[in-house]
């Protein structure tokens, strides 16, 4: 009668002299051969630092070197380090953001022209038509009427100009 030990947790059994012969036996229960087919490691999430198990297969894939516990602790991580400013892959020098630089100076979001307030149709006029300079002296809300307005009416664009000095005259006298 063949009695061999568990590999996991060394408690010995009885096996079948056919299974021993087949490479079989190796285990005393269910839970003793799932956790013998465990070739990975565990690993503390990056993020949130919980304990996660990743397969061979999970290790290799990490292009980081770094480990998830899910989905979400990863898009924490890749949008607060990797994929931010010029390291994003739709990173266009600072181009688009003229709209949250405009924000961010506290302008009221009203067309300068119509003094129309619905979101839904204000855009951000480049007064020097440089999309690439995005000072805030260059930024202005326009609605979408009048931006094209300013950029196919002469007359148009010199309201604007003189709309703009007039406000920067106000500013100055305050």
């Amino acid at each position: 009668m063949p009695i061999v030990s568990c590999l996991i947790c060394t408690k010995e059994f009885y096996a079948k002299p056919a299974h021993l012969k087949l490479g079989w036996s190796k285990y005393c229960s269910m839970s003793c051969r799932t956790q013998g087919q465990y070739k990975g490691r565990s690993f503390s999430c990056f993020t949130c630092g919980k304990y996660v198990y990743k397969s061979p297969q999970g290790i290799k894939r990490s292009k980081s070197g770094n480990y998830f516990c899910s989905k979400t602790c990863q898009t924490v991580w890749r949008n607060s380090i990797v994929f931010i400013g010029e390291r994003h892959p739709n990173w266009k020098h600072g181009e688009s953001a003229y709209r949250r630089i405009l924000s961010a100076a506290n302008n009221e979001k009203v067309c300068t022209l119509c003094r129309i307030g619905d979101e839904r149709v204000i855009i951000v006029h480049h007064i020097d038509k440089n999309r690439n300079n995005n000072d805030v002296t260059n930024l202005v809300w326009l609605c979408n009427n009048c931006h094209y307005l300013v950029h196919h009416y002469a007359n148009e664009k010199k309201r604007l100009s003189e709309k703009l000095k007039n406000d920067l005259v106000d500013v100055v006298q305050q």
